[in-house]
């Protein structure tokens, strides 16, 4: 069963080991996907941006170590903010997604599913200025810089306070970790994660989609519809085959192994191992 390893321990192992000598070294990097909508890359959750006439906006922010980096490659994106963005919108609560909250905060206002604010109030360690200040329970829609930012909370799916947000004009969409790119996703059934329900947000998702709409992954390459679909298929076929060892011991699983067309979808955070883990507790639990 997959066990509770600490939140901090998971998103370490989920990226790059979170030390010192790591973060110095990383490079924080910017792609254009449309007049004024960026994806930025480095250590953690990819950085959804739009910069333009009436400001900066970021979706989710990393680690705190990496603040000031990410801050230097908003400002040649946008240097009349000196990279201060006005909104901030994380797409849940995890620590390389929220990490620089604090940072950004200082000049911008935070927004977030209600239940982002409740997770990183019971952490204990979150500092009051890192806590999101616009909360909401299905969404909202933000006008700006020329687009209609929808901001949409579809239920539970990575966690129970996931948003993913759609630039309309731009047809860019950011999946925060309800996409991972080519790879297994983290379930956080900790925090009302579910694999079914994840499957579930992918299905509504995906008919938004066209063969023009650029995707940004929580983490992964920038993806398209075609990727998301086959990310969808990986995970019906996931259950699927739990459905069938339904009855069998975990160890029973773990002999079987899952089949072939599904092993090309483990790395490094969530191998097999771990996701035939995830589909047992899934059927055991929920």
């Amino acid at each position: 069963m997959l066990r509770l390893i600490p939140l901090l321990l998971l998103i370490v192992s989920a990226s790059i080991g979170a030390s010192g000598e790591h973060f110095a070294q990383a490079e924080i990097r910017s792609q254009k996907l449309a007049e004024g909508i960026f994806m930025l890359t480095g250590q953690g959750g990819n950085i959804g941006v739009s910069a333009g006439k009436d400001g900066l906006l970021i979706i989710d922010d990393q680690f705190a170590p990496l603040a000031d980096k990410i801050q230097a490659e908003l400002n040649t994106l946008h240097p009349a903010s000196a990279g201060r963005p006005d909104y901030v919108i994380n797409t849940h609560h995890h620590s390389d997604h929220t990490g620089g909250n604090r940072h950004f905060a200082q000049q911008g206002v935070l927004m977030a599913h209600r239940n982002v604010r409740r997770h990183l109030q019971s952490e204990g360690e979150t500092d009051v200025t890192a806590l999101p200040v616009l909360t909401f329970e299905q969404g909202l829609e933000l006008h700006y810089n020329g687009d209609t930012v929808r901001i949409m909370h579809l239920g539970p799916g990575h966690t129970d306070g996931d948003a993913v947000i759609l630039f309309e004009q731009a047809n860019v969409l950011h999946m925060g970790d309800l996409m991972f790119k080519d790879r297994f996703p983290y379930i956080d059934h900790q925090h009302g994660g579910s694999v079914r329900a994840y499957l579930q947000r992918i299905e509504q998702v995906l008919p938004w989609c066209d063969d023009d709409t650029k995707i940004i992954p929580g983490h992964g390459d920038l993806a398209d519809r075609q990727d998301l679909a086959r990310f969808m298929l990986m995970l019906q076929e996931s259950l699927d085959w739990a459905q069938q060892m339904s009855g069998q011991p975990e160890a029973q699983w773990h002999q079987q192994g899952l089949p072939s067309a599904l092993e090309n979808w483990s790395w490094s955070f969530i191998s097999q191992e771990r996701w035939i883990d995830t589909l047992w507790r899934e059927l055991q639990e929920y």
